[in-house]
């Protein structure tokens, strides 16, 4: 009944404990209804708040309208006001996104700014149980797993929705009760966007099948937000058992993850934040079967098979630089690590036989010297070999992974490969009985 609503939002703050009742708490208020009988419930609750109202600019005189209704309550209720008008149409033209996103990230920024400037601990919204099923719905029919069928959370870090308890039909009973005037969205009524749609159509017929239909949906909700606890909970010990990270790749055995049950879900979940989407799972899943090589690229990363396991890296998106050494230089950083460079006597010295320290006989190195990545089409002669050997079959034959072979850098000089970073020298300029004046250069990351 609406004359018990109060106690019943007061009764759901302190379950949730949303917030401390001696803390300050922002009231976004559009005008909507919602929003409208939100504020009069922190009054007649005797909670501390403000009232902050975004003026969009975008439906003419309704906007200005829904402004001055919004000033009138606050003076009627003695609480704190805040009022912004927007340029939206000029953020959508400058950022390229649609008005609704447009609204949303100007909403939400100027409300953040407020809360924290006029020292409020969190911003209140006027979700109700109706906008909490209607997210569920419409996150079900698109696919987000599990965790898009919580619906709308009750608090985000500072954000709140004290009213999710609650249906609609008891804030628009509240409002005539109490004479309460609010303005009407006119782009609430069509059906243009999606949520009107599951507003106006789809959650109005299940309703006539099922009277109980929102309240069920929004019981059903709770049980999953516990739910969603124990299934992650789940996920954790799948993810220390399937996921391990050696710098910027992390690696997924493919044995222990084929005998994975049930292999779908934890499949989506573990490579979902890779940015593999649900319709990418079925080809990552596919790499199990592959040979040594085949891949599969996200929106941010790289999976693929090398041998007995899947190996997931960042993707680049820009071209790796040259990087110019001049002679004297004597310590270079570049994106694979960095190294050390100095000339020495020959004498006696015993060549080393590390890979990441390279003598070259400096009466055969010019510089400037080139550090790059290797491409397709390089070669060299590899140290102890007559011939020549494209890079790439090196590669293959040292038994690199896609990964590793992706940040193997080369030294050029004079248009010529000497030195494989960390690998091979190249036979034509290595040390010999003749060689005076060495060129040291050690690698390290």
């Amino acid at each position: 009944m609406p004359q018990h609503l109060v106690t019943d939002f007061t009764a759901d703050i302190s379950r949730r404990q949303l917030f401390d009742p001696a803390q300050k708490v922002l009231l976004a208020v559009s005008g909507g209804v919602d929003s409208i009988v939100m504020a009069w419930l922190f009054k007649q609750a005797g909670y501390r708040a403000g009232i902050a109202h975004c003026n969009f600019q975008l439906r003419g005189e309704e906007s200005e309208r829904d402004e001055a209704l919004v000033r009138q309550m606050a003076a009627t209720l003695e609480l704190p006001l805040h009022v912004v008008k927007f340029d939206t149409n000029a953020y959508v033209a400058e950022h390229r996104v649609s008005i609704q996103v447009a609204a949303r990230e100007l909403r939400y920024q100027w409300l953040e700014e407020v809360r924290t400037t006029g020292g409020y601990a969190y911003i209140a919204t006027a979700h109700h149980m109706q906008d909490s099923v209607e997210t569920a719905l419409m996150n079900f029919t698109k696919g987000t797993g599990i965790a898009g069928l919580h619906g709308i959370l009750p608090k985000q870090e500072q954000l709140i929705r004290p009213l999710l308890f609650t249906e609609k039909d008891r804030l628009v009973a509240y409002a005539a009760m109490n004479n309460i005037p609010f303005a009407e969205d006119s782009s609430n009524i069509t059906d243009k966007y999606t949520r009107n749609y599951f507003r106006h159509q789809v959650i109005p017929r299940l309703q006539e099948a099922f009277p109980g239909a929102v309240k069920n949906m929004a019981a059903t909700i709770e049980r999953m937000k516990e739910a969603e606890i124990l299934y992650q909970e789940a996920m954790e010990r799948h993810r220390k058992r399937l996921l391990f990270q050696e710098g910027d790749t992390w690696k997924v055995p493919v044995l222990k993850l084929q005998k994975t049950i049930p292999l779908q879900t934890i499949a989506w979940e573990l490579f979902r934040p890779f940015g593999c989407t649900s319709a990418q799972t079925p080809q990552v899943l596919g790499l199990l079967e592959s040979e040594s090589g085949r891949y599969v690229d996200t929106a941010t990363h790289r999976i693929v098979r090398n041998r007995q396991w899947l190996l997931v890296t960042p993707l680049t998106s820009e071209a790796s630089p040259l990087v110019v050494i001049e002679p004297g230089q004597a310590h270079i950083h570049f994106g694979g690590g960095q190294l050390q460079i100095r000339e020495q006597e020959r004498g006696q010295l015993a060549i080393p036989t590390a890979a990441e320290i390279a003598w070259l006989d400096a009466a055969q190195v010019s510089f400037p010297l080139i550090l790059r990545k290797w491409k397709q089409g390089d070669y060299f002669y590899p140290l102890g070999m007559p011939k020549k050997k494209k890079v790439s079959r090196f590669l293959i034959d040292q038994k690199l992974s896609m990964p590793q072979k992706e940040n193997v850098w080369v030294l050029e000089s004079n248009k010529r490969i000497v030195w494989l970073v960390g690998m091979r020298v190249d036979d034509r300029v290595k040390i010999t009985p003749k060689t005076k004046t060495i060129l040291s250069i050690t690698f390290s990351k």
